[in-house]
């Protein structure tokens, strides 16, 4: 039997993306591929990250616990997890609304066969992350109007190659697509005025709620 690493799992808001501001349950799971140079949650990265072994089955009764219905599968990254397939059938037939914060860099191809399917929130990695040459771009084949793409910009370089993704894949005709800046990189009056002056029609501009709520370091939030 499967047994997944989890780094923590809480009851928080949903602090971006199109559920940005409404309640989810956050299962964490221990583990990346990636090392992105403004990544907040490094320590659940690191393979000595303190975790606790819980079965599919035992997730699910703890989400359901919880009585809230959207489920966030984050990290490190969920879809290196062995045994993740079979986990995320496991909670959308169960009746959830189940997203996967995913950093761009796996295959989504193979989930679209579910029945019943997730929705997932990709990353572009954009140059200042150090990370962008491991973007997984036949991804942007597979996505629907349920999924969303995230440009996380740290400078202006980073705001002039999103426009040029966003441009180039059709993506506000595919999916949501959404910008916000890396917290404390860039003004946010940057990326704002960015939009303007492109005529970023269909893109969203956010902010972290939950930096913005909490204290920027909590964790479990």
């Amino acid at each position: 039997m499967v047994k997944y690493q989890i780094a923590e799992k809480f009851v928080s808001i949903n602090g971006e993306g199109r559920k940005a501001g409404q309640p989810a349950v956050f299962i964490r799971f221990k583990g990346c591929n990636l090392n992105c140079s403004y990544c907040d949650t490094l320590w659940a990265n690191s393979g000595d990250c303190p975790s606790v072994a819980m079965t599919g089955e035992e997730i699910l009764l703890y989400i359901q616990s919880t009585g809230i219905k959207n489920v966030t599968l984050t990290g490190g990254e969920p879809l290196i997890q062995t045994g993740i397939y079979e986990l995320i059938d496991l909670l959308c037939r169960s009746g959830l609304a189940v997203e996967i914060e995913t950093n761009g860099s796996a295959d989504i191809s193979e989930y679209r066969n579910l029945k019943i399917m997730p929705s997932f929130t990709l990353d572009y990695k954009l140059p200042s992350s150090g990370m962008e040459q491991f973007m997984e771009m036949k991804n942007y084949s597979f996505l629907t109007e349920n999924d969303t793409i995230k440009f996380v910009c740290g400078s202006h370089e980073d705001l002039e190659k999103a426009l040029q993704i966003i441009n180039k894949y059709g993506l506000t005709e595919k999916c949501a697509v959404y910008l916000s800046p890396v917290f404390g990189k860039i003004e946010p009056v940057e990326v704002v005025n960015f939009m303007i002056e492109n005529k970023m029609n269909g893109v969203n501009f956010q902010l972290q709620l939950h930096k913005f709520i909490w204290n920027p370091d909590k964790r479990g939030v």
